[in-house]
């Protein structure tokens, strides 16, 4: 087995009884004000929530170290920073991998010192393995780049995990947008498994892009043409909808109240799948106020209602 490369440890600032920050009411109604009209400048707001949640998340607990920049392949884009918890344990931990949106095309697992890093830091609190993945962007990197890098990154955890403290057989992969689209391309798609499988415990869906299209109700259809071009056909292979089979790992979706416009119609046509081949719903969450950015950016707050439910979910994946 390869080693993990060395890279400094980032301890954290806060102290272990640190309190959580709240969403300050000045950015709840940024959000509530935002929400009914997000999908008519979905960039410029997008921003403005990153920006308002950057500056609350500064003052968030960071328990535990992070090693950064470690690669799983040879692009500077393929590489992943791993959370570490900082309470011993004495058994393995689960793994939860995040995989960023950024409507292909654009997109940092470091988005701001804050953001993405924050879905791992709330893991990493609650004891599991965090796995932040980057991966390449289109249009120099079309589809199925990005979920051969997902492919790619799951190996290189399931290859390390021995060294991280990590159980091989609980790695659960969460993606946001069009992150949520690679990943659960992956997980569905028995084409880019390895032989013994995807190798994953569970999946958990936000707000993902779950059904590829361009129609003029996208405000992001250019977008998703770069990655998958405009060839229906390629778009219906890249759906990640199109390929659940009873065999799928347990299920996990999440969307917000005002998200981008198709994305929550997609991700319930997914719930709506899985529940027909599995003869059961699988576990959904609709998050109320919340918008396409909100949803992820409010981890390691004091709100944690979708923390909770994917913490749940991770203890006890049923189907």
């Amino acid at each position: 087995m390869d080693h993990l490369p060395s890279s400094p440890a980032q301890t954290p600032s806060p102290p272990a009884q640190a309190p959580l920050p709240d969403i300050p009411p000045s950015l709840r109604q940024a959000m509530a004000e935002l929400g009914p009209r997000w999908g008519t400048r979905v960039q410029a707001h997008v921003k403005q929530m990153v920006d308002g949640f950057s500056e609350v998340l500064r003052d968030a607990p960071k328990l535990g170290s992070v090693r950064r920049n470690l690669p799983y392949g040879q692009d500077p884009r393929q590489c992943v920073d791993v959370f570490l918890p900082s309470a011993p344990s004495g058994a393995l931990r689960p793994v939860l991998m995040f995989v960023h949106g950024g409507a292909f095309v654009e997109g940092d697992k470091d988005r701001t010192g804050e953001i993405y890093s924050n879905v791992l830091w709330y893991f990493a609190r609650h004891g599991i393995v965090g796995v932040n993945v980057e991966f390449r962007l289109a249009p120099a990197h079309p589809y199925p780049s990005g979920t051969q890098d997902i492919a790619a990154a799951v190996a290189w955890v399931r290859q390390h995990a021995a060294e991280l403290g990590a159980d091989p057989d609980r790695i659960f992969l969460m993606g946001h947008s069009a992150g949520g689209t690679h990943a659960a391309h992956y997980a569905y798609d028995a084409r880019f498994h390895p032989a013994d499988g995807h190798g994953l415990a569970g999946l958990v869906v936000v707000s993902g892009r779950v059904r590829a299209e361009n129609s003029p109700e996208n405000p992001n259809a250019s977008r998703v043409e770069a990655y998958y071009g405009s060839d229906r056909q390629v778009m219906e292979d890249g759906s990640p909808v199109n390929h659940v089979t009873p065999a799928a790992p347990p299920t996990m979706i999440a969307v917000a109240e005002y998200e981008n416009p198709l994305i929550d119609v997609h991700c319930v046509e997914l719930f709506n799948t899985l529940t027909r081949l599995r003869r059961r719903a699988p576990r959904f969450v609709w998050m109320a106020g919340h918008n396409h950015t909100s949803i992820v950016a409010h981890f390691n707050t004091a709100e944690d209602f979708l923390g909770r439910q994917i913490l749940a979910f991770m203890a006890a994946p049923g189907y």
